[in-house]
Formats: C-alpha cells, structure tokens, sequence
C-alpha cells in the first residue's frame, strides 16, 4: 500500500482523488500527525482523535466548500484543519499569530462558521440551509456535526424544533462518544445509550418524532460505512439526521482509557501517550482547586450549600464536593441558562448555592442572570473561573467581558480577590448569608501563595484595601492583575510617588473613599484584566466627572477589539498590562 499518502493531500479535492481502499491508511497517517503534534505544542487531542474517520469521510463524501461543514464546539476539528489547506501550518495551532484552535471564519473558505462555544452548529447550519433554498441552491448540501454532550444543550434543541417544520437540505450527524469534557449525564444521555443497545424501541425515536429522517447508530470508525451512508443521504430531501458512534481518544490507548484526562493533556510521548510528569509540589495552588477545596469546607460547616455546574465538574474542580457529597453537588449538562435559574430556584427555598460558571459562559445565561436572579434579589454566589485572559483558546474564551456587562445589573455584588486567601474569604463571606446575589470572578491557572488555606475571615462588602501610600499618582487595580502592578512597583525609579489601592468589590464602589482618593492624588491609573468599555475604570472616570474632579486619569485593560490566542503573557503585552509595560508607564510620572 502506498505510503504518507498525507502529505501529498493539501485540499479536499486532493482527497477525493484517492480510491475508497487507501482511506484507512489515510486515517492512520492523520491520526499520527495530530498525536505528533499536539504531543509536542499542547491542545485538544481526544476529540479530533474521535472523528478523524468521520471528518475523511465527510470531505470525501460531500464537495466542500461549496456544500457547507458546521463543526460545533470545535475541539474535534483538527482533522478538519490538516485537510483543508493548514497541514503545513497546523504546527502554530493555538499560537499568537498562528492559527486558531476553533473553526474561523476569517482564518479558512472551509470554515463556514465560527465556533467555541456549544450548541451552536444546528442553528447556524439551518440558517444555511433556508438562505440557500431563497437563493435557489437546491444541490448545495449543509451538515452539523455535534456531539452528545452539545445536543443536550437547549439551543441544540431549539435548532432541532425549528428544522423540523423546514423542508430545508440539512443532515446533522450525532458524534456520539458519551463524553464532552467530562463524562455526558442526563435523562438524553440515558435515551442515547439505550438506542446504542438496542434497548428502545424504534416508534419510540426522539429524533424521528420531530420530523427527521433518522438513520443510525452507525460505527463511526468503519470507513466504508460512513461513506455509503452519507453517500446515501445525499440524495434524501428535508432534514436528515445520522447517528454516529465514535470513541474519544480513539488510536491512542491512554486517551481511549482515560477521555477525561486526554481531552487536553497538555505535552506527553507521542509513541506511548504517557503524560510528561511536572512536579508541581511546591506550587502555589490552581485558582479552581482553592474555589473547589473551600466548597467543600464550607459545605462541611453548612448542610445548606449547594454546588452547580454546567458540564465543567473537572475544569471547576466541583468534583472535589461531587465526591464528598454527590447529593449536593449537580452537574446539569451543557445548559447554562439552567444552572441559573435551577440556582435561583433553590435560593428560594433557603439554599446556599454556589453557582460555577466560566465567565464565557455566563454570557450564555445572561437574561437568567437578570430576569431570574438578579431582579428577585436571590443571594445566588456566582463564581466565575477563567475570568480574563485565558490563553490559548482564544478569542471565544477570554473572561473578559463579565465586569462590563454585570457592572449594568442592579442588585448584583461583584467581586475579584486579588489572591486565593481572599478569594476563599470571599467565599465564606457569601455563605454566611447576603442581602444580594454576589458575582466572585478568578483567573485560570495559578495563584501566588502557596500557604493559601489561612483560617476564614468574614470581608466587608465594599471596602478598599490601601496596599502601597505613596504622594503623587494612585494605581486603583482590581483582582489578581494586582500582581502585575506590584511587581512593577517595586523596580520603579521614584517608588514613593505612588499609591496602589487594591478593589476586591467592582461593585458597590464606596464613592466617597473613591473621591479622598482622587483628591489627594494628581494622576489616577486604573487597570483590570477587562475590557476597558464599560468596565471598572471608566465607572472610576464617571465618578471622577460626574463630581467634576479634575485630574488626569489613564485607564488601562483590554482594548475595544477580540483579543487572539497566545500566552496570556503574551496577551497582555498586547494589551498593555504586563509588568514591563506598566513599569514603562509609571516611570513616565517621574519626572512630572
């Protein structure tokens, strides 16, 4: 059989010049290039490992790009990546200036929308699918490929609902693995396992019942029968829907053993997949483990505290209460406007309910936070992790928007500790019981202390900490991009001239210690790891205008643009947050 058949494939139209025989060999080829890549340069392996068969067949199958490919999410498009003209680059996967790690519409004609978060495939694969049919298309094809954790999600269902009542040329093929991050749960769950066994009884069929031609389960690793399959639905008119059986991780035997893990293992041995082993015994704690740890402590002094999360159990570090008290801690799924409102209605009943959501993910949920939370002042604790620049995802996972757009909600508490004591703190302040709901948003990665499990200290809502009393200029930062101002602080020219005044509350803001601030001061510098519009900086502008204060102020934080991946120390030299930059700018008032 002819070998490295990969390398001489550049596009799907390359691809389709090979017999259906060489395709298997073609698929190992694929696999080893992303196990070889992703083991050396990090990210998303046991996805894209999953549907490498399904992605071949897809593309050789379908005449993309002018038939149109929806991958939802986006953690299982490598493949898709390597055959459609990025091979040669796949190397800079997720680095700054390198490509994306999601599917980009700017980035490839083969990416026909741009995904990272979930649920979205079906929607917008529709919406392709009813302009194509205005347009007269009548040929063209549209194809979402989502998977079982996705499809519970309430957008998928509504794509699903809507789709139903078309006679629009789409085809959604379930890549059904039992897992997304985490192992899939609820009652669709159950459903699905049950056709995979043949425990149900066909008139009993979900998908059917909503008016879609349902085929499947199939095996997803069989090349020949997806080909025939999809070859098959291709001339089926209306929407279609095929059932695809698949394994995470699938030619990596670690990964298959362990799909939680391999998700994103980070550097490992591409020949065995053993994971490089870092010793992170003396390292100051990751920002989820404090939040997950502390749950639990404080769960144990209080039978009312509630743990919730949407799907993210491992990225949260909820396992740690799932654990310890599995009745107390629920994983509702893919479904963020659920975990909100579940929340808000367990606060009804008394409940202490720690909501955990990453900060791009409550803007999923943000009418609940509103309408269901917010208005009816329940004292649900929203802890946001991933709050500001994550890294290496990217522009779809930035925490960056969550102070500008919670800033707006009357009622809401919101806070940022500047260290992991502070966030635990924070915590237990929550859990003893406020007259509002209170949003705590945290970093990823880790901390700086590495004694970080102090005694609890009950924290007054509102009040600003005076870290650093200096004459001339006040830094007012809040959260851990304090750090950076006082590292930067201490390798200034002319230390005392400057102030630094740590906010662990966005809001209330105490107003009048904002103005004594701003008084006694002739510069005023903030800065957030947020987006400038509409953030902490600008209501310290506000107040420094609407009590007519006239000083010089500079606000500093994420610029008015979608921020790319890369480092997050890379991030913020382009922003203009790193320790350097802020160094640069105070040694400016030297001289002033």
């Amino acid at each position: 059989m002819m070998k490295n058949l990969l390398s001489k494939i550049n596009n799907p139209t390359d691809l389709r010049k090979l017999p259906e025989n060489q395709l298997p060999q073609l698929a190992k080829e694929l696999r080893d290039f992303i196990i070889d890549i992703v083991s050396k340069k990090e990210g998303h392996l046991g996805a894209s490992l999953g549907v490498v068969e399904l992605t071949i067949a897809l593309h050789y199958v379908f005449n993309t790009p002018e038939d149109l490919l929806v991958w939802d999410v986006g953690h299982q498009a490598y493949g898709h990546k390597i055959l459609t003209e990025r091979r040669a680059i796949f190397h800079t996967n997720r680095e700054l200036n390198g490509i994306s790690g999601f599917p980009k519409r700017s980035e490839s004609i083969y990416d026909t929308f741009g995904v990272g978060h979930s649920s979205t495939s079906i929607s917008a694969a529709l919406g392709m699918a009813l302009a194509s049919q205005l347009k007269g298309e009548v040929d063209k094809q549209h194809i979402a490929v989502i998977g079982d954790a996705s499809i519970a999600s309430g957008m998928a269902f509504e794509g699903l609902n809507h789709a139903g009542v078309t006679d629009a040329n789409l085809l959604v093929i379930l890549n059904d693995n039992a897992i997304g991050i985490d192992p899939s749960i609820g009652a669709l769950k159950d459903y699905l396992t049950a056709v995979k066994e043949g425990k149900n009884p066909k008139q009993n069929n979900i998908i059917k019942s909503l008016n879609f031609d349902y085929s499947g389960p199939i095996d997803g690793h069989d090349l020949p029968k997806l080909i025939s399959e999809l070859e098959r639905l291709k001339s089926v008119k209306g929407p279609k829907f095929l059932h695809v059986i698949t394994t995470k991780g699938k030619g990596l035997q670690l990964a298959e053993e362990d799909q939680v893990k391999y998700h994103a293992p980070g550097k490992f041995d591409a020949e065995t997949g053993k994971i490089h082993p870092k010793d992170e015994s003396h390292l100051p704690p990751k920002f989820q483990d404090v939040f997950g740890h502390t749950l639990v402590e404080l769960a144990k002094q209080n039978e009312k505290i509630i743990g919730i999360t949407p799907a993210m159990p491992t990225g949260s570090s909820m396992t740690y209460m799932m654990e310890t008290f599995p009745k107390r801690a629920i994983d509702v799924g893919i479904a963020e406007q659920h975990a909100v409102t579940l929340a808000a209605g367990m606060a009804t009943q008394g409940m202490v309910v720690f909501c955990n959501i990453y900060s791009t993910f409550l803007q999923r949920a943000y009418d609940q936070v509103i309408h269901d939370v917010a208005l009816q002042n329940l004292p649900v604790i929203f802890c946001l992790d991933r709050a500001g620049l994550v890294g290496e995802d990217g522009a779809t996972h930035h925490g960056v928007f969550d102070i500008a757009y919670l800033n707006c909600i009357p009622n809401l508490i919101i806070a940022a500790p500047k260290d992991e004591i502070e966030l635990r703190n924070m915590m237990f302040t929550a859990s003893e019981g406020l007259n509002h709901p209170i949003a705590i948003r945290y970093p990823r990665g880790r901390g700086e202390n590495v004694n970080w499990k102090q005694p609890f200290e009950k924290i007054e809502i509102g009040k600003i900490k005076e870290l650093k009393k200096g004459n001339k200029v006040a830094i007012l930062s809040t959260g851990t991009i304090g750090d950076n101002v006082a590292k930067a602080l201490t390798e200034v020219e002319n230390p005392s001239l400057f102030s630094h005044y740590h906010f662990p509350f966005i809001k209330p803001l105490d107003v009048d210690s904002i103005k004594s601030i701003i008084n006694s001061h002739d510069h005023i510098i903030t800065i957030e790891d947020g987006v400038i519009t509409g953030g902490f900086g600008e209501q310290i502008s506000a107040i420094l205008a609407t009590n007519n204060l006239k000083k010089s102020i500079i606000n500093l934080g994420i610029p008015d643009s979608f921020i790319e991946h890369g480092t997050v120390f890379e991030l913020q030299q382009l922003c203009k947050i790193d320790v350097n930059h802020l160094k640069q700018l105070f040694n400016t008032y030297s001289d002033v």
